[in-house]
């Protein structure tokens, strides 16, 4: 009789990896996790903003102020209203200085002249778009499965994060960002 306890008891222990394992499978880790410091100042190319035209680094001009920052692939219709909401947060949260900027990672030879486009159509005043290499930022961790990665972080620490394969960024996702805004803002 014990001897079928331990051998039941193994492979329900052997169940619960096997299928924690293949649940993480589904997900992917990227850009800076929860509780971590950011890896430090990086220079992408500017499209909008004080900076505009010029590799600034993003991280520096924030300072240990509230930020949401975004890692993308593509410009999608869903990216497009994630960014547009962050620069309605930022008004909202003028009182802390909350910023926001995407950074895509692309070597899309047209992307400036679209990002340019996006960011005139959608009338953008806070959140700065700009363009660096496929991996993103040494340090970053960006994945390349990830499609899009959205980190909140205060003081160069990610409070939140965020992060969608190709497809996975919809209305509800958005909605799920914008409600973790007050983890950086306090509000």
């Amino acid at each position: 009789m014990n001897l079928n306890r331990i051998v039941a008891l193994g492979l329900a222990v052997a169940l619960c990896v096997g299928v924690a394992f293949a649940a993480d499978k589904n997900t992917v880790a990227s850009g800076p996790q929860v509780g971590e410091k950011l890896a430090g100042p990086f220079h992408p190319l500017n499209v909008n903003g004080k900076s505009a035209g010029e590799k600034n680094c993003l991280y520096c001009a924030n300072g240990n102020n509230p930020v949401a920052m975004v890692f993308a692939r593509e410009c999608s219709p869903a990216l497009k209203t994630l960014v547009k909401k962050l620069d309605t947060a930022c008004s909202k949260n003028s009182g802390c200085n909350m910023g926001s900027f995407v950074v895509f990672c692309s070597k899309d030879e047209g992307l400036e002249a679209k990002l340019k486009t996006m960011a005139k159509e959608a009338n953008l005043k806070n959140v700065v778009l700009s363009i660096d290499n496929p991996a993103g930022p040494k340090g970053y961790k960006v994945s390349k499965d990830a499609d899009v990665t959205v980190v909140l972080y205060v003081d160069h620490t990610c409070k939140a994060n965020f992060t969608f394969k190709k497809g996975e960024l919809n209305e509800k996702a958005v909605e799920k960002v914008l409600k973790a805004v007050p983890s950086i803002t306090g509000k």
